[in-house]
């Protein structure tokens, strides 16, 4: 079982990381039995995935033929994570016109399916971790993608880094009426998998994820090692975990 407070929050040295998680460790603020989880729901960019720099390419491409100035990678990367109409509306400062924010993003979605995969890798980790998790406690663990990325990519992303064996489904931001923090995706899927929202879990790097995960009554697992760290502050979830080592750690060892 993980319990605030138990032995499983574990110094892992000292690294500063962001205002509310300075310490490297797991930390958990609501006690949850890990054995019990049956299902793992992944967001994919800043969780699974390194994408930022083909992301920021993109972007700035989409700028440039906007005949606007490119913006710092770290700028971009803190508009990632609620889909790609609205990084691009992001970019382009929220601008009322709507045909030009349309022709943008047209432009970014057709430069970013054939540049997803330039600098695109797992984070360390994040295969043997799946490994584990899938496995873990003697029996399967079923495993999904939620992310707010276009589904075409998502899947070719997965498919292509080599994991695709280890998810029953992998969805993206246009798989559904709604996206990420409707909870309407994770009920979806939780459905699909045959268990009940208390024996699932959301994990991402951001607290769109961590809502969606409340929103729908499943268990939420923050990373801080992705694109959002600071916006888990906003919403604490029930782990917080600073590597795929850790995840592995917390769902793969019981």
């Amino acid at each position: 079982m993980f319990q605030k407070g138990s032995d499983v929050v574990i110094p892992l040295g000292m690294e500063r990381r962001n205002e509310c998680y300075a310490e490297k460790m797991i930390r958990v603020q609501r006690q949850f039995e890990a054995r019990e989880i049956k299902l793992l729901i992944f967001d994919l960019d800043g969780t699974l995935i390194d994408s930022r720099l083909d992301l920021v390419h993109s972007v700035n491409a989409m700028l440039r033929h906007c005949k606007r100035p490119e913006l710092p990678g770290d700028v971009i990367a803190s508009y990632v994570g609620d889909g790609a109409p609205v990084l691009v509306r992001r970019a382009l400062g929220d601008p009322k016109n709507e045909n030009q924010v349309k022709e943008a993003l047209e432009y970014f979605l057709s430069y970013y399916r054939a540049h997803k995969l330039d600098h695109t890798h797992l984070y360390p980790g994040v295969k043997e971790m799946l490994a584990a998790a899938s496995s873990a406690n003697g029996r399967r663990r079923q495993m999904a993608v939620l992310s707010n990325k276009p589904v075409v990519p998502s899947r070719a992303i997965v498919e292509a880094l080599g994991v695709a064996k280890f998810f029953l489904a992998v969805y993206g931001g246009n798989s559904f009426p709604t996206k990420k923090p409707d909870p309407q995706g994770i009920r979806a899927i939780v459905r699909e998998a045959k268990v009940r929202a208390q024996e699932a879990v959301m994990i991402g790097d951001s607290s769109v994820d961590v809502i969606t995960g409340r929103n729908a009554g499943t268990w939420t697992c923050g990373v801080t090692y992705g694109f959002a760290p600071h916006t888990l502050c906003e919403a604490p979830p029930d782990v917080t975990v600073d590597s795929p080592e850790e995840l592995g750690r917390v769902f793969g060892e019981n």
